[in-house]
């Protein structure tokens, strides 16, 4: 058994029967992928167009693309014929932009509303305040090829973990209240992407059905 594959036992191991595995594989060369499949890893990760454009070609066909990057709207149309699902959502102008790729291309593409909980204004993403006027808008319900899925964070970069838990537990009311208010009876929002290598399991407390988890698999990155 590969490292690769070692890895991937372990941490499957840890998480919840509720929970997915997105393997962060922007960096990492085809090989260390293939060996990812070959250990059952479908879901894979990418946050440059570029990257993943290259890897799609390289890889099997039942590979369940991620873009879990901040991505520009002028990028969306290169990968909307293939992409599984669009994590970071941080403007009404990308949103508008997914759906008319999507309607270009013929198929709904689902993606997640990003919302910034971190104490780093570097961060992209919806504040709270700005995503539920964005909600009470109404111009969402507009994008019949954007198929809200969920919400996606980043917690603070902190050692501390009570900071962490609570970003993540901030999102999770946001996601619960907006699920209650505008998709109580939409079963396709129900994603919570929150959690990587060091705090996916502060995440699986506070509501995570998606972890990104890039170095606990494949090691360092390659530059």
């Amino acid at each position: 058994m590969t490292a690769i594959a070692q890895n991937l036992q372990r941490l499957r191991s840890q998480l919840l029967p509720s929970v997915k595995l997105v393997a962060v594989s922007k960096f990492h060369p085809i090989p260390a992928l293939i060996q990812a499949y070959e250990a059952g890893q479908r879901i894979f990760g990418e946050s440059r167009v570029q990257e993943l454009q290259q890897k799609v070609g390289e890889m099997p066909a039942d590979v369940e693309w991620h873009f879990i990057g901040h991505l520009q709207p002028n990028k969306v149309k290169y990968i909307a014929p293939y992409v599984s699902l669009i994590h970071a959502v941080d403007t009404p102008k990308l949103l508008a932009e997914i759906d008319k790729q999507g309607r270009r291309v013929g198929r709904r593409i689902r993606c997640l509303l990003q919302v910034h909980v971190a104490r780093e204004e570097t961060k992209f993403g919806f504040l709270p305040d700005e995503l539920l006027e964005f909600m009470r808008s109404g111009q969402w319900r507009e994008h019949e090829w954007a198929q809200i899925s969920g919400m996606m964070c980043m917690a603070t970069n902190t050692d501390d973990m009570q900071r962490v838990s609570a970003d993540f537990e901030q999102a999770h009311k946001l996601f619960l209240q907006i699920k209650r208010d505008f998709f109580a009876a939409d079963e396709h929002f129900r994603e919570c992407s929150w959690g990587m290598s060091h705090d996916f399991e502060e995440a699986m407390q506070h509501g995570a059905t998606l972890v990104r988890i890039g170095t606990d698999i494949f090691g360092e990155r390659e530059y």
